[in-house]
C-alpha cells in the first residue's frame, strides 16, 4: 500500500445483534457497513441512506436495491435525508452501533421526522495491541498510527498503557492519523510527533495524509 507495510491492530471486535423483527419504513439509515447483516429481515425494496460510500456498497451487495450514499458523515447524511424524504411519507428506521446515532436521531426528529432506533452491533475494546503491532513499535519501525474513531483511539491508549513493555518515549516519532477532530481527542495524552486529522472523515482522506 503506497510502499508502506500495514501491520493491521483491530482495537475493536465488532458484535453483530441478531436480525430485529421486519419493521415498515420509507427508508432505511445505516452509519456503518457493520449495520447491515442486523438487516437481513428487511425488505429490499427500501431505500438505503448510508454515510459514505463504503457503507452503501456493503448495504448494495447484501441486495438492497436503491442505496445512496451522503458521502462524508453523519451531518452530511441528514442533510441527504431531509432534502430527499418527506416526514409524512412514514418513519425512518436507524440501524446504528450501541451508543451510536444519537445526534443522528436527534437531528431528524427535530425535523419532524419519525424515527425507529435499533441497535445493529456494538464495537467491544481489544485489552491489548496484537504481537506484531508491540513489537513495530518496540524496534522504531511504526511511522504512523491510522485511527478510524474516537472508540479506536480509546482502546488504543488503553491497550498501549497496558503493555508494559512499550514507553511513551516510543511515539515521539510516530504520527498519529485520525480521521475526524472527535477521534483525536482520545490521544492527547500520548506523546505523538504530532497528530493530524483527515480533512473529510473518511477512509480515502485519512489514508492521502501519508506522505
Amino acid at each position: 500500500m503506497m510502499g508502506y507495510v500495514p501491520i493491521v491492530a483491530p482495537m475493536l471486535r465488532i458484535v453483530v445483534s441478531g436480525a430485529f423483527p421486519p419493521l415498515s419504513a420509507q427508508a432505511i439509515i445505516i452509519t456503518s457497513a457493520n449495520a447491515v447483516p442486523a438487516l437481513n429481515r428487511q425488505t429490499r425494496a427500501t431505500p438505503v441512506f448510508a454515510v459514505g460510500d463504503a457503507t452503501a456498497d456493503a448495504a448494495r451487495k447484501a441486495g438492497f436495491a436503491t442505496t445512496i450514499s451522503a458521502g462524508r458523515d453523519a451531518e452530511a447524511l441528514a442533510a441527504l435525508i431531509q432534502t430527499s424524504l418527506r416526514p409524512q411519507d412514514g418513519p425512518l428506521l436507524l440501524a446504528s452501533g450501541a451508543r451510536q446515532g444519537r445526534e443522528l436521531a436527534a437531528q431528524l426528529r427535530i425535523s419532524g421526522f419519525r424515527l425507529m432506533r435499533r441497535i445493529a452491533y456494538a464495537a467491544r475494546p481489544q485489552k491489548t495491541l496484537p504481537a506484531a503491532a508491540r513489537l513495530a513499535l518496540l524496534q522504531g519501525q511504526v511511522c504512523a498510527v491510522l485511527v478510524f474513531s474516537a472508540e479506536t483511539g480509546q482502546a488504543f491508549g488503553r491497550a498501549f498503557a497496558q503493555a508494559k513493555e512499550l514507553s511513551p518515549a516510543l511515539l515521539a516519532g510516530v504520527e498519529a492519523l485520525v480521521i475526524s477532530h472527535t477521534a483525536r481527542f482520545p490521544l492527547f495524552h500520548l506523546p505523538w510527533r504530532q497528530i493530524r486529522v483527515a480533512s473529510f472523515p473518511n477512509q480515502d482522506q485519512l489514508v492521502g495524509l501519508l506522505p
